[in-house]
């Protein structure tokens, strides 16, 4: 059984200086290590590719941005960088877990996480203090304050590579021929979204909808007797009627990786989920 350590004091360990394009690996958690890489150079227009790696063991886990019913959340304050801001935050397609009963969104071993920065400064400097939820058998909300360079003078192609990669993972906005993704509707009667579908394109089970805020979490996707259908559960309590014109990002695995699109949820399905017309 997990015990979780929310009123535990956070794990903090001090910013140790960086060599050329990584910091010091800063243990966050027994076998759980921390740093932050950098690409080395900022691309011509200001922007710059760093990334928090999280080195842990495969039964360990951190979330994603949304990151379920048990799991936390994770803050990152650049608010003491020189000449530097976070201009995006880019989150690798997640697993989704269910144990216990509980649905959470997670990143399992080691994994890195991207972040796309602004340079006004070429000389500026990259102050991060990241706060990350940490979870094996205990979870603990660990923090870690990193400071390196905000441009190196040459590229750093090894650190590049696996920001690169990890960005592979990253769902982009759909550009293919086509639309994998129709409609998302409230279901009349029930406390789910009804999503179409392209099934010869999309993973219906990859599913996942994401509400901006303080939002919906919404579950697990559900089979519907019509194979253009995905039903999609709302697990938070809410009054449907609230969702009306909600928008959502729905994010989904095709054979050429993953994707997504955004959705403005319509009051009353166009098709019976029952299967009757």
């Amino acid at each position: 059984m997990r015990i979780f350590a929310a009123l535990v004091m956070p794990i903090v360990i001090a910013s140790v200086p960086a060599v050329a394009g990584e910091t010091a690996w800063q243990e966050v958690a027994p076998g759980v290590q921390i740093r932050l890489i950098s690409a080395g150079q900022p691309k011509a227009d200001g922007k710059a590719l760093f990334a928090l790696e999280i080195d842990m063991p495969e039964d360990t886990k951190t979330y994603w941005r949304i990151p379920g019913e048990t799991g936390l959340p994770m803050d990152l304050d650049f608010s003491s960088s020189k000449g530097v801001a976070l201009h995006q935050q880019h989150w690798p397609f997640p697993e989704r877990e269910q144990k216990g009963g509980y649905l959470d969104y997670v990143y399992f071993g080691h994994t890195i996480l991207p972040l796309e920065l602004a340079v006004s400064e070429p000389g500026g400097t990259v102050a991060l203090e990241a706060t990350l939820g940490i979870c094996s058998e205990i979870c603990v909300p660990a923090q870690a304050q990193f400071t390196m360079p905000a441009s190196e003078p040459d590229p750093d192609y090894a650190n590049g590579l696996r920001i690169a990669q990890a960005m592979a993972d990253v769902p982009i906005a759909w550009q293919g021929a086509g639309d994998p993704l129709g409609s998302a509707m409230l279901v009349p009667g029930q406390s789910a979204i009804a999503v179409e579908i392209d099934p010869a394109v999309v993973d219906p089970q990859s599913l996942i909808a994401a509400a901006e805020g303080e939002g919906p979490l919404f579950g697990a996707p559900q089979k519907s007797p019509q194979s253009n259908l995905v039903l999609l559960p709302i697990l938070s309590k809410t009054d449907n009627s609230a969702l009306d014109d909600m928008e959502v990002e729905l994010s989904f695995m095709t054979p050429r990786g993953a994707f997504e699109v955004s959705r403005t949820i319509e009051a009353g399905a166009k098709a019976d989920v029952d299967g009757q017309d």
